[in-house]
């Protein structure tokens, strides 16, 4: 976690002072998931998808996929990818609800324990998700984290 954020693919979605959500996209695939001619299609990974309970069921998860999309057909790239939880039934059809296509389970799920549910969906630009980015000042991060 501490790499992700020092490398600027941890996003907060703010409402106001208070943080609505929390994402990680980046293109670091958990190793021993995603196989070498899958990885050859450029793409983004999002990894720790947090909405935060007051807002469940605003559709802000939805945005954020949009605009994770968005993110990764701006840069070049093919697919916005995940990898669930092989046991999470309801994130697996969350996914697929929104325009994530299954490609396989991993059995054990590779060197991610039991994150081997893959998917990916389309990059596609969209600027209906209304999230803006905003650079903040440096993160300064404890030494022990």
């Amino acid at each position: 976690m501490k790499a992700s954020v020092l490398a600027g693919a941890v996003y907060l979605v703010r409402d106001g002072d208070r943080t609505a959500a929390t994402v990680t996209l980046d293109a670091h695939p958990l190793p021993g998931l995603w196989l070498p001619t899958e990885l050859a299609d450029p793409d983004l990974h999002l990894h720790r998808l947090i909405v935060r309970r007051a807002y469940a069921g605003s559709g802000l998860g939805a945005r954020i996929l949009d605009w994770a999309g968005s993110c990764a057909a701006d840069n070049g790239k093919r697919w916005v990818r995940v990898n669930v939880n092989t046991h999470n039934h309801s994130l697996h059809r969350y996914y697929l609800k929104h325009g994530f296509e299954h490609v396989r389970t991993v059995e054990g799920g590779g060197d991610a324990g039991e994150a081997g549910w893959l998917a990916q969906r389309a990059a596609a630009p969209s600027r209906t998700h209304g999230l803006t980015e905003q650079l903040d000042a440096p993160v300064r991060l404890p030494r022990d984290l």
